[in-house]
């Protein structure tokens, strides 16, 4: 007859395998750069690194890093160039101009301010593709999401749509000066076309940049026509300042592309942020159960101790 002591030996056997006396089996080499311990190699750890690297981030941290470069270090430039080509044509009075100048000397300054601000908001945009993907991917063992940090991602999704929309606008307004710059420079080359047909004198043809409104009225003598315009279409600062004019409006609307990049980027983040937080729930509620199962397992341990 099998008593119940030995019943409950033979069931702990059966379902402890472990408590058999262990048998040591022969571990086989390891081969390439991983040690029998588990310890990776040079090769691994680069290759872990390079995973959690966000190359969407990257890619539209550089180029807006580069829009934001043309369109400040052209724009400044260019303002300072037209300001030249105002005082020496257009607007031979300072007072005529004044106020133009002052408001040319506070854009450059904005210019200085838009510079600064979006190289520490893209470092720091970049710096949360790095969180993201770290929190996803879980490159750094128990690395978690925060209720914070989901709200951070969602502060910067609504910022950037701001910052985009404010890009779209700014592309607009530089696009003004590249229209005015090239109907002054079609008007030159109708003259030279003039010139070689005969047929129209060039002196006919003007250009009037108070119409533009950037002067007054009254500035003298505000308009240029014939030779005197084509001798300012073939002076440096007008060459420098109507390609300078071009490459910041390239530079602003490669800007908004890396804004349109970032929100879309920024948007599926905040999305895997939020999964990830529901699978961290369920991760901790599975853990709880095991951690409730071991304590019932040794529980009965115990027990079965007590018996034997």
């Amino acid at each position: 007859v099998i008593t119940r002591p030995e019943m409950e030996i033979g069931r702990y056997h059966w379902m402890y395998r472990s408590s058999r006396p262990h048998r040591y089996h022969h571990v086989p080499a390891m081969r390439g750069n991983i040690s029998p311990l588990g310890i990776q190699g040079c090769f691994e750890c680069c290759i872990k690194c390079l995973g959690g690297v966000p190359y969407a981030s990257l890619v539209a941290t550089i180029l807006c890093f580069s829009g934001v470069a043309l369109f400040c270090g052209c724009g400044h430039v260019a303002l300072t160039g037209t300001v030249s080509i105002l005082e020496q044509h257009f607007s031979t009075t300072a007072s005529d101009h004044a106020l133009l100048s002052e408001v040319i000397q506070l854009m450059q300054y904005v210019i200085y301010g838009i510079a600064s601000f979006f190289f520490l908001y893209g470092i720091i945009l970049l710096a949360e593709g790095f969180y993201t993907t770290s929190a996803v991917k879980e490159l750094h063992g128990e690395f978690k999401t925060t209720a914070c940090g989901r709200c951070i991602s969602g502060m910067f999704v609504f910022l950037t749509y701001v910052l985009g929309v404010a890009w779209l606008g700014v592309f607009g307004f530089s696009a003004v000066p590249v229209f005015m710059f090239y109907n002054i420079w079609s008007t030159c080359e109708v003259i030279k076309s003039y010139q070689t047909n005969v047929t129209v004198p060039g002196d006919q043809i003007c250009v009037d940049i108070r119409q533009y409104g950037i002067i007054p009225w009254n500035a003298v003598p505000g308009k240029a026509c014939g030779p005197i315009l084509e001798n300012i279409c073939n002076t440096n600062e007008f060459y420098m300042s109507y390609h300078l004019f071009i490459v910041a409006c390239a530079g602003a609307g490669a800007t908004v592309i890396a804004l349109i990049h970032f929100l879309m980027i920024l948007s599926s983040n905040w999305a895997y942020l939020k999964d990830a937080s529901k699978m961290q729930a369920y991760q901790d509620i599975k853990a709880k159960e095991e951690q409730e199962l071991q304590d019932i397992q040794s529980r009965s341990k115990e027990q079965l101790n007590s018996y034997t």
